[in-house]
């Protein structure tokens, strides 16, 4: 049964995820039967649904913040083609990445970098 907090959170996911979302569902749901309920109606559906700040400004603090944690690279890939799908340029995210060597160090800078060059590269596919 779908309930209208993850309907709404669905909806900001297709926004991130864009034509990977049926996709990345069944994974989630393949892993365990409520994962994908948990993470779309939680993240999607309660947090960034919220007002206050736009979905693109949302996304690139997202990438920020995954930078910054520097082990969540399969994370940080998915949200910089998030970043992309809502408007983010190539050169902006590199912007914001490169500044993160600031306050995340520069090993978390340059690994975030490599991440993201591949989805950029997978990107003009």
């Amino acid at each position: 049964m779908t309930t209208e907090l993850y309907a709404k959170g669905l909806a900001i996911f297709e926004k991130i995820a864009g034509a990977t979302t049926p996709e990345v569902i069944e994974k989630f749901n393949q892993i365990h039967p409520d994962l994908a309920k948990t993470v779309v109606e939680f993240p999607y559906g309660d947090i960034l649904s919220r007002p206050g700040l736009d979905l693109k400004t949302r996304q690139i603090v997202t990438v920020a913040s995954l930078v910054a944690l520097g082990n969540a690279l399969s994370q940080l890939k998915a949200h910089v083609q998030g970043a992309l799908n809502v408007g983010w340029t190539e050169a902006e995210i590199k912007e914001v990445i490169l500044q993160m060597a600031v306050y995340a160090g520069f090993p978390a800078m340059l690994n975030a970098m490599f991440a993201a060059q591949e989805v950029f590269e997978q990107h003009k596919k």
